[in-house]
Formats: structure tokens, C-alpha cells, sequence
């Protein structure tokens, strides 16, 4: 009988009770996937949220929150990232089924009904300001999409969102002004607005909470090219 370093080597053992919890898994999972996605982001993120109010830690959310990106990977939109930060946090997310392109202007024009693009906030060109002149696009997600820390990338689809309860929204300027004079003036109109990038003589902004695009209190912002170009959800 073979031996390794001086002791009888050990036939392993099959936990049948874990084997059992495993193949309820793996049909609980095949169930779900044909199924097939939330009828809307909105409805995704209430789904997501009422699941996560049920984790025990935050190992167990992080779990749920990659295996719900996968699920939602597997039967939604194809997805297109550019930029090193959209590529990591997708495959973190969604796994590795995203289509990768190098300019993020090129990912932009992928979006339609049945794709969606996640690009880098932090360009050398601003992508981002390209959505105000088409509202068709919107901005519907952000990652990391947790409170701790500012967005790196931005999720972009052909389609609306509504308020979820916990979002934030992101807004574009061509204002020369300082990004703190911009911000005193966005709360003079009522905003707790966060400055997150700039670059082609336009800059983004993070405003606290859902802000529609038609809100009256923006025409008093500083800036003549500006507006809201979409909200994402927070978990």
C-alpha cells in the first residue's frame, strides 16, 4: 500500500449532508437562471436590496452581491467596459463574459436595448458629458456602488431609471468656475453635490439623492452646457 512520508495514505471521504446542500444548490441556481432577469434595473435593485437586508455579515453580502451579478450577466444585457477600473470591477461583479474596448467612446455607441457599456469616470477625454446630448443614454448604475468610497465607473444604458430610495445622480457642467464655487452654488439651489472629475473644459459632479433632469432648481446652476445625465442606486 502506498505511503507518504512514513504514514498510510488516507482515502477521502465524502460528506454526503454537504453533498446533499450542494446539489440543492446547484438546482436552486439552474431554477433561478431560467427564470431569467428582473424586469428593470429598479426592480434589480429592490431585489438585491430586500436579499442583502438578509445577510448575516458583510463576507455573506459580498457573496450574494457577485452572485446576483452573475445571474443578472447570464440572462440580461451584454455588457461592454473600457478602462482598466470598469474591467476589474466588472469581472469582480459580472465575472468575465464583459467585451472589452479600449476608447470609451467607442463602448458608448455599443449601448442599445440589449447592451450596455461600463466605462471609466476617469478619462482622458469626457465620455460622460457625450450623454447630454443624447438622453436617450442614461446613467444607470455606479461601482463601487457601496457608500465608502467615490464611483470609478459608470454604467451606462438605453433605457430610464426611477428613485430607488438611496441613489445618487450625476450631473455635467461647462462652468469655468471652481469645483468648490460650483458646489456652494449647486447648495445654494438645494444639492449636496461632490465634485468626481474633469477633463475637455467639462466636469462631473455626484448630487445626494434622485434628482430628475427636468428639476427646476438646476436652471439656476452655474454652467450653460450642463445637466443631469443619469442616477444609480447605492447598497
Amino acid at each position: 500500500m502506498a505511503r507518504k512520508h512514513g504514514a498510510l495514505l488516507e482515502e477521502p471521504r465524502i460528506d454526503t449532508e454537504r453533498l446533499k446542500l450542494d446539489q440543492a444548490l446547484i438546482e436552486a441556481l439552474t431554477a433561478r437562471l431560467a427564470a431569467g432577469s428582473e424586469a428593470s434595473p429598479d426592480a434589480s435593485t429592490l431585489a438585491l436590496r430586500a436579499l442583502l437586508a438578509e445577510a448575516d455579515d458583510v463576507h455573506q453580502a459580498a457573496m450574494l452581491r457577485a452572485l446576483w451579478g452573475r445571474i443578472e450577466a447570464y440572462g440580461g444585457p451584454s455588457l461592454v467596459v473600457s478602462g482598466p477600473a470598469a474591467q476589474l470591477l466588472a469581472a469582480d461583479r459580472f465575472g468575465l463574459s464583459a467585451r472589452a474596448l479600449a476608447d470609451p467612446e467607442a463602448a458608448l455607441v455599443q449601448v442599445t436595448a440589449e447592451a450596455h457599456a461600463l466605462i471609466d469616470v476617469a478619462t482622458a477625454r469626457p465620455w460622460w458629458g457625450k450623454l447630454l446630448a443624447r438622453p436617450e443614454l442614461r446613467v444607470i448604475a455606479a461601482l463601487p456602488d457601496d457608500r465608502h468610497g467615490l464611483p470609478a465607473a459608470l454604467r451606462v444604458a438605453a433605457l430610464p431609471t426611477g428613485p430607488t430610495g438611496d441613489d445618487r445622480t450625476f450631473w455635467v457642467t461647462d462652468s469655468r468656475l471652481g469645483e468648490a464655487r460650483i458646489i456652494e452654488a449647486l447648495a445654494v439651489c438645494g444639492f449636496v453635490a461632490r465634485a468626481l472629475t474633469s477633463a475637455g473644459g467639462l466636469k462631473l459632479f455626484m448630487l445626494a439623492g434622485y434628482v430628475q433632469a427636468e428639476d427646476g432648481r438646476l436652471s439656476a446652476a452655474p454652467g450653460a452646457l450642463k445637466g443631469v445625465i443619469g442616477a444609480a442606486p447605492l447598497f
